[in-house]
């Protein structure tokens, strides 16, 4: 049982790939379905192009750069938009995700998206899952110039905000994006064991894990805002 400590909790910030929305899609983007795409354009096995592409990825892991579509559709000398669009119906919210967001909001908490997806991408998501009309605010870490894993991205949020630390939760399926929350001050720290809904779930060490946002819903509603 998780207990968190409602009654000190004002603002909720969100992950968005794998804490609001299923991370299959993104497995499967950047695992399976570009390293086909890649292989069928540079004529070259799936095998070889899988690894060139993880190559490619571990050099940037953990940066800005990591996020960026423009990046990668330059490097790659490829429309990855579009190819995103190819598999956008494998695109789905979490099945507890929106009782959890309105249940948040109903209790008169700030609820803020803050992902490091690209703003094509979060377009692309919002588009087909209508998740913005369950935030107050949406918000990517290309507009602060830097990646959540970094100290500047969360000084630049505080300030456009204002939020108290102290009376702050974040949410996200990463255990470098949750450190970094923690160096930066943020008090209530919360992890999903399962982003993925295809894989089996993991604990994330350090941190309160969450399979289901449903279980935290009687405790929230005994502590408005």
């Amino acid at each position: 049982m998780i207990v968190l400590q409602w009654d000190q909790i004002e603002t909720v910030l969100l992950d968005m790939d794998g804490t609001l929305l299923d991370l299959h899609f993104d497995n499967h983007f950047w695992l399976t379905h570009l390293p086909q795409r890649y292989a069928e354009e540079k004529e070259i096995s799936f095998e070889q192009a899988h690894d060139l592409l993880t190559s490619a990825y571990r050099e940037v892991m953990g940066s800005l750069k990591w996020y960026c579509l423009d990046y990668w559709q330059e490097r790659l000398q490829m429309d990855i938009v579009a190819m995103k669009r190819e598999v956008a119906n494998r695109i789905s919210l979490r099945p507890d995700t929106l009782p959890f967001l309105d249940t948040l909001k109903d209790t008169g908490r700030q609820v803020i998206l803050l992902t490091n997806a690209h703003p094509d991408s979060l377009s692309l998501k919002v588009e087909r899952t209508q998740l913005d009309k369950h935030l107050h605010k949406l918000y990517t870490s290309h507009e602060f110039g830097a990646a959540k894993e970094q100290q500047q991205l969360w000084s630049q949020l505080q300030r456009k905000l204002g939020f108290e630390k102290e009376k702050t939760l974040f949410v996200d399926d990463s255990a470098s994006v949750l450190a970094a929350a923690r160096t930066y001050g943020i008090k209530h720290l919360l992890a999903v064991a399962n982003p993925d809904s295809q894989q089996p779930a993991r604990q994330v060490a350090g941190y309160h894990n969450i399979k289901d946002y449903r279980t935290l819903l009687s405790d929230i509603r005994q502590h408005p805002i």
